[in-house]
């Protein structure tokens, strides 16, 4: 199974969803928001992850170019 952002962006859409269901109520709507809150937290952590190949794959680029600079988050 290969997962993307996009499968992502449909899950959190779906669970978007799923909270807007108007007859939820009581148990079965205290259910769905702590499933929210888990969706919330795993797909927080894939983006947190996404971001930092990007940024590792943009210092592995930029080591290419002699003009580059240090990032200030990583000068001394």
């Amino acid at each position: 199974m290969r997962n993307t952002l996009g499968d992502l962006n449909n899950h959190l859409f779906s669970q978007l969803e799923r909270l807007s269901d108007e007859d939820l109520s009581g148990d079965k709507l205290a259910e769905e928001i702590n499933r929210a809150k888990a969706v919330t937290s795993v797909a927080s952590q894939i983006i947190s992850n996404g971001s930092l190949v990007l940024e590792a794959r943009r210092l592995a680029d930029d080591r290419l170019n002699a003009d580059t600079s240090i990032p200030k988050m990583l000068e001394g």
